[in-house]
């Protein structure tokens, strides 16, 4: 932590409003909000409560959604009513979509008619939509427009829109004609057409359309924005870049706390209450545990082999590790690739047959280490055993935790839900059923 960050966070917490006034000068807004994010309420509203009003409302659009609602619990009046009115609709639906009932309350009587009435409109969209993420307030020009008719609607209704950088082009009915670059129309002549030089093929979404999935479609088309329809092929909004990253990060939090057997969280981690990480983290962990008793499972049944020939004993956590590491890389990798559209479920056979390949090579060189181990502390018969069952596990490591994804995904769960820890239970569990069937028929035991 730096000096600045270090001496605010003191000053919050002594509430030495001197202090903090001449710290809070030295930081920009984007800052000021990520250590409004690590205070607790009190003291993020008291140092907000401190910025000048252009400046907080920057700073307020900066925080996040569980923050927003802490300053916005926090405050009455007048500077209640203000700071809504100047959130984007979007900003506002996103807000509110995370909010307890009575503050959504609170929030619309607080409103004006046309924003309310844009901010329910999109509350009214399913959640994970684009409609939940769009925003309303997109410039839309006829297609008969001349580029200097079009200049003249930019200068008068971009102070209000979402942003000027992507206009649509629509015809009488507002129906999507295409899309064009604001570069575009300052580059074209002021007598031509708009419907010259707009894009016909430009990227679109349907309002109901999956906002990871469009958001996914942003980043791969390079866009700075697309244009919403709705089934009529009517723009009924425009989706942003700045959502879109906003969207990915999410998903891809959501995806790394799955992938650690924890259900995902919202806000920073240290605003964060012990209590809430314990809960979002015990739920996964009490079905491993369970899970895990299948290994017990299996010792019980191979207890006699195991009081035959001691030695295997020896190499059990060896062949669970390899095995787990394995299926936990195999897993990580699969659920990368659905997200990023690589594969798809109709690819399973495809992926088993490349990820059993990859683990066949992973086993052979582990293997080696195993044979030069059981060799070593026991016999060439053990060396062998161990040797030949890391690589079959291996193999069946990597198929499984890359399958699995897969599968996770063509019955409509999450993915990431097939986490790296769940694959690495199942594995140790076949895995030593897997390790005992081979010793049984190298050892005779």
């Amino acid at each position: 932590m730096s000096e600045i960050e270090l001496s605010l966070a003191e000053a919050a917490e002594k509430g030495n409003v001197k202090v903090l006034t001449s710290i809070l000068e030295l930081m920009a807004p984007h800052e000021i909000a990520e250590e409004l994010n690590r205070l607790d309420s009190v003291e993020s509203t008291l140092v907000w409560r401190l910025l000048p009003k252009d400046e907080a409302l920057e700073v307020f659009e900066e925080l996040d959604a569980s923050n927003q609602q802490q300053i916005l619990s926090g405050i009455r009046g007048q500077t209640f009513r203000d700071l809504l009115e100047s959130m984007d609709p979007d900003d506002r639906a996103r807000l509110l979509g995370e909010a307890p009932a009575s503050f959504v309350k609170k929030v619309l009587e607080g409103l004006s008619p046309k924003e309310r009435k844009m901010t329910a409109e999109l509350l009214g969209y399913p959640e994970e939509t684009v409609g939940r993420y769009m925003s309303p307030e997109v410039i839309a020009v006829a297609e008969t427009s001349s580029v200097g008719e079009v200049l003249d609607i930019i200068r008068r209704k971009g102070e209000s829109a979402e942003t000027v950088s992507v206009l649509a082009v629509v015809d009488r009915q507002r129906k999507f004609i295409g899309s064009v670059d604001l570069t575009d129309v300052v580059m074209a002549e002021t007598e031509s057409r708009i419907s010259e030089i707009a894009d016909p093929d430009a990227s679109t979404a349907l309002v109901t359309d999956d906002a990871e999935a469009a958001a996914r479609l942003l980043q791969d088309t390079n866009d700075l924005a697309l244009m919403v329809l709705d089934t009529e092929q009517r723009v009924v909004g425009i989706f942003t870049v700045d959502d879109a990253i906003d969207i990915i990060e999410e998903a891809n939090s959501e995806d790394f706390a799955r992938q650690s057997a924890a259900l995902p969280s919202s806000g920073h981690y240290l605003s964060g209450k012990v209590f809430n990480l314990a809960r979002l983290r015990i739920v996964w962990l009490m079905f491993l545990i369970i899970a895990a008793t299948l290994t017990v499972s299996v010792l019980q049944i191979f207890e006699g082999s195991l009081e035959k020939f001691t030695a295997l004993a020896l190499f059990m956590p060896m062949l669970i590790g390899a095995g787990g590491n394995v299926g936990s890389q195999a897993a990580t990798s699969a659920v990368r690739a659905i997200a990023l559209g690589e594969v798809r479920p109709k690819d399973v056979l495809r992926v088993a047959w490349r990820e059993s390949r990859v683990g066949l090579l992973l086993g052979l060189g582990l293997g080696v280490v195993g044979l030069a181990a059981g060799w070593f502390a026991a016999s060439w018969q053990v060396g062998v055993t161990v040797a030949l069952a890391i690589v079959v596990v291996c193999m069946w490591a990597a198929t499984v935790g890359s399958v699995l994804p897969l599968g996770a995904q063509a019955l409509k769960i999450d993915p990431a839900v097939i986490s790296a820890p769940m694959v690495t239970t199942l594995v140790d569990a076949t895995g030593l059923v897997i390790y005992f069937l081979i010793a049984g028929a190298i050892l005779g035991v």
